[in-house]
């Protein structure tokens, strides 16, 4: 399994369970729709310098502009909506477990949908991380409701939002995150102000220190997020990401001096297996790769990218490529290359 996609996914996850306990030091000021939208535009404004140095071409917006849009639609606007109207209608315990969701939605996607290899051990690990969501989130009072099932569709729109990212090959990661983060930005920011109370009194440090925390938290966390998935597929990327709740609980206890439970400690240590056990989940076959070009990070130390330069390349890069037709067996996981059919 690719080292530098399991080092970004987790620090996607350390940057974004870090973004929690700050956001939540706002929360009790800012309406929680603006503040959702602060931190989306804060996700974009982060990565303008990148798109603007380098801006997407013709080419790949023409070939990848059907994911892309998808990705957008279901991430930044249907997934935000369904959460916010189900939180309006279910109680904070029962948001935060079904919260949990999006890790089963987006391994239950990738199977079935788009064709990811998973193995027993990536569904292991996905249940352990789910279960452990739940322990660390469980109060009583828990029940089904309309707000349950909206917050369950927001999931499941999260779970597209992930399989379809992972996939996208020609734009790059901080490309898809200007689109996602304007998108969702404006668009909780404009209901913010439209619906909430207090939206007028919220002030210019409230609005800065929102913007800050979405460019770490989401912006540079979604980025690496993106770059690891291509690595690693939506799946498994999914699962590392998903300890960044349990990444909050220990900065809570540390930094913000938040009392320490049980539950806590048990659902930390049951999430640390789940990740540990799918990180040893790549598998080897036989198997064919046809001609394609595309872009993306890479590097020439692997067994797939052995095309000329005219200049010397050291290190990881990005450009395009092509790749000519080979079969080979190797261990690998359902990253960019290795999105072929298994029979099992």
């Amino acid at each position: 399994m690719s080292r530098s996609g399991i080092v970004r996914c987790l620090l996607a996850a350390v940057l974004f369970g870090a973004s929690a306990p700050a956001a939540s030091e706002l929360a009790g000021e800012v309406p929680s729709l603006m503040l959702a939208g602060l931190l989306y535009l804060g996700a974009g404004l982060a990565v303008v310098p990148s798109v603007v140095r380098s801006p997407p071409t013709a080419v790949a917006l023409r070939r990848d502009w059907r994911p892309a849009l998808v990705a957008v639609a279901t991430g930044g606007a249907v997934g935000p909506a369904f959460l916010v109207a189900g939180l309006a209608r279910a109680p904070a315990a029962t948001a935060s477990i079904l919260l949990n969701l999006e890790l089963a939605a987006t391994v239950l996607l990738a199977a079935t949908i788009f064709r990811e290899h998973l193995g027993r051990r990536v569904l292991a690990g996905a249940g352990l991380v789910t279960a452990a969501g739940v322990v660390l989130a469980w109060e009583p009072g828990f029940k089904l409701s309309l707000g349950a099932l909206l917050i369950a569709a927001a999931c499941l729109s999260w779970g597209v939002d992930n399989g379809v990212t992972a996939k996208i090959d020609q734009l790059s990661p901080e490309q898809v995150v200007l689109l996602k983060g304007l998108v969702a930005g404006l668009a909780n920011f404009g209901l913010g102000l439209a619906f909430a109370e207090g939206a007028t009194d919220v002030s210019l440090g409230e609005i800065v220190a929102g913007l800050a925390i979405g460019a770490a938290g989401y912006g540079a966390s979604i980025t690496l997020w993106v770059k690891g998935a291509r690595d690693l597929g939506a799946a498994r990327g999914q699962v590392i990401f998903a300890a960044a709740p349990f990444i909050g609980a220990v900065i809570a206890w540390s930094v913000l001096g938040e009392s320490v439970t049980v539950a806590q400690l048990i659902a930390v240590a049951i999430a640390a297996t789940g990740v540990g056990v799918s990180l040893k989940s790549a598998h080897d076959h036989t198997h064919a790769h046809g001609a394609t070009e595309h872009e993306h990070e890479h590097s020439h130390d692997d067994d797939h990218h052995d095309h000329a330069h005219d200049d010397p390349a050291e290190g990881r890069h990005t450009h395009v490529h092509r790749h000519r037709p080979r079969v080979h067996s190797h261990p690998h996981v359902p990253d960019l290359h290795h999105r072929h059919r298994h029979n099992d």
